[in-house]
């Protein structure tokens, strides 16, 4: 039951939203040979001036060890 959730600054149409969520499904599908039924993509707005407190803190420092993707920046 993989559940994908994106955070990104607001801005992105539903219809961006939409081919993103579609695409990660994909993807999810193809690489762990997961069934459609089974996956989920949530996509939240975070504002750029909450981006540090609400998502790079918590979501990237606090939780090193679960990142394989690492961002190239470092907050302001």
């Amino acid at each position: 039951m993989p559940h994908v959730i994106v955070k990104l600054y607001p801005g992105r149409s539903e219809q961006q939203k939409q081919a993103l969520a579609k695409a990660l499904t994909q993807a999810v599908m193809h690489t762990l040979n997961s069934a459609e039924d089974s996956v989920s993509v949530g996509i939240e707005d975070v504002a750029a001036n909450d981006w540090t407190a609400k998502v790079y803190r918590p979501d990237i420092v606090d939780k090193a060890a679960t990142i394989y993707k690492k961002p190239g920046y470092e907050p302001q």
